[in-house]
């Protein structure tokens, strides 16, 4: 349904701009195109990712999960993700062939920040590939490869702190775990416009 334009609705990057202003400081240099090491904990600590695609069809937004790190960091600007066996919709995969852009959305529960990562991927068969990911003497059918184009970490003031607060009483031990790897204030501080490491920041600094 397109909707018809009105003195009410935004249509324009300038009249988003003139409304919201610009990002403050600590929001854009968290923004990075690869894994730092504090990126890569929290991706090693997750245990659930949210899958979104583009396609002819339209837009898919599918669930990932597994025990902690089964999204595999295989350098700094690549990520593999086994596609186990499942209910065959394929939706994120029909997708991928067609359109590579992909986006990633990592959570750990008991943890309010999330961590957001977009890129272009391809699909993988080769067998020494699907061989290293074998489950119970059980490989992926096929391994999603990422190419990271860009990586950010998601304040938790953004992302319902409160809800967080309430899975971190029934799920706490994956919090604790990327807490002992990288703090948030860590993970927070991503990289400066230089690429060295920055101060770590809390969220929200400016």
């Amino acid at each position: 349904m397109v909707r018809t334009a009105t003195p009410d609705t935004l249509t324009t990057i300038a009249e988003l701009e003139a409304l919201y202003g610009q990002p403050v400081e600590a929001a854009t240099v968290k923004e990075v195109d690869r894994i730092t090491p504090h990126y890569r904990a929290y991706i090693e600590a997750s245990p659930f990712a949210s899958l979104a695609t583009s396609g002819p069809e339209g837009l898919d937004c599918s669930p990932r999960g597994d025990k902690p790190g089964f999204v595999r960091v295989h350098d700094e600007k690549t990520l593999m993700l086994p596609d186990r066996r499942g209910n065959n919709r394929i939706d994120s995969l029909r997708n991928i062939v067609r359109d590579p852009r992909v986006a990633l959305l990592f959570l750990i529960p008991g943890v309010g920040n999330t961590l957001r990562v977009n890129g272009r991927a391809h699909l993988s068969v080769e067998p020494d590939l699907l061989a290293s990911f074998m489950v119970d003497d059980k490989p992926p059918r096929s391994v999603t490869v990422i190419e990271v184009d860009a990586v950010y970490l998601q304040c938790a003031r953004n992302c319902g702190t409160r809800h967080a607060m309430s899975i971190r009483k029934a799920c706490p031990a994956p919090a604790r775990s990327w807490r002992r790897s990288a703090t948030i204030a860590s993970a927070a501080s991503a990289t400066t416009a230089n690429g060295r490491d920055a101060p770590p920041r809390r969220c929200g600094d400016a």
